[in-house]
């Protein structure tokens, strides 16, 4: 499976996130987090008492993109979403190995 999100640019916390098949969902914080409650939030969803199938390995590849970006500022919002703030991410790593690369383009 393949999906990309695109942050919508500075002021907030909303975010397109289109599946390999071509569809896609806007996603946003709740306005107490950053947010503009625009969309659904990534941790609202019901969670199942016990999964069927989960997964056991995920690799996220960040492209980043703007004008002159500290490689070291990118990493280390990277990984504090890892470790801190992403829920989700925190979530599956519990029975996933997850590993991560980024880049930066200048634009």
């Amino acid at each position: 499976m393949q999906c990309t999100v695109k942050w919508t640019g500075q002021g907030g916390m909303s975010f397109i996130a289109e599946a390999g098949s071509g569809h896609a969902v806007v996603m946003d914080g709740a306005p107490e987090s950053g947010g503009r409650n625009l969309g659904p939030r990534p941790m609202e969803a019901e969670r199942a008492p016990t999964d069927p199938k989960v997964f056991t390995r995920i690799h996220f590849h960040f492209i980043v993109r703007g004008r002159g970006l500290a490689p070291r500022i990118v990493e280390r919002a990277i990984r504090l979403s890892h470790d801190k703030y992403c829920s989700a991410s925190i979530m599956l790593g519990k029975t996933a190995e997850l590993t991560h690369d980024w880049e930066v383009v200048e634009d």
